[in-house]
């Protein structure tokens, strides 16, 4: 009797390579979570974005050495606004005011669907500003994900 010996694997070593692969898989989709690790890192790019509008308004404010807002779109507006070159209400032409003296481009929200940048007189930031009544501008990311509520005063 003659000694066969097979190269290839049998369908049981296939079938548990494979349940292996799945089984390893699924802890990584579930302890790295991908999509919620992706959701922090925009949050985290709202969170710079509105710091940096901040940081060229308090330029802005600082050159115009009367500790007001220089705009030629008025000061800034004491109900939420959405921060975009839209005419009408609910939004405020911010950018003309910073664009190129106190920062390259307006930033604006990763995800929203209406927000994005192509000029200072053609934006929408996705963004929100305000001034409430103790004269403290909020800077907010609507579109924030993960439950979080982004804002920069």
């Amino acid at each position: 009797m003659k000694n066969v010996s097979r190269a290839g694997f049998t369908l049981i070593e296939v079938l548990i390579t494979v349940a292996l692969v799945v089984i390893l898989t699924g802890i990584y989709l579930l302890d790295a979570n991908p999509g919620g690790q992706l959701a922090a890192t925009r949050n985290n790019r709202r969170t710079v974005d509105l710091e940096n509008i901040m940081l060229a308004i308090k330029q802005n404010i600082a050159d115009q050495g009367n500790e007001q807002f220089g705009c030629a779109a008025g000061p800034i507006p004491t109900t939420t606004e959405i921060m975009a070159s839209a005419r009408g209400t609910g939004y405020y032409n911010i950018a003309p005011c910073l664009v190129s003296t106190y920062i390259e481009a307006m930033p604006f929200d990763p995800v929203a669907s209406s927000a994005y940048y192509a000029s200072p007189s053609d934006y929408n930031t996705g963004y929100t500003i305000m001034m409430n009544a103790s004269g403290t501008i909020i800077l907010s990311a609507p579109y924030a994900e993960l439950g979080k509520t982004i804002t920069w005063q």
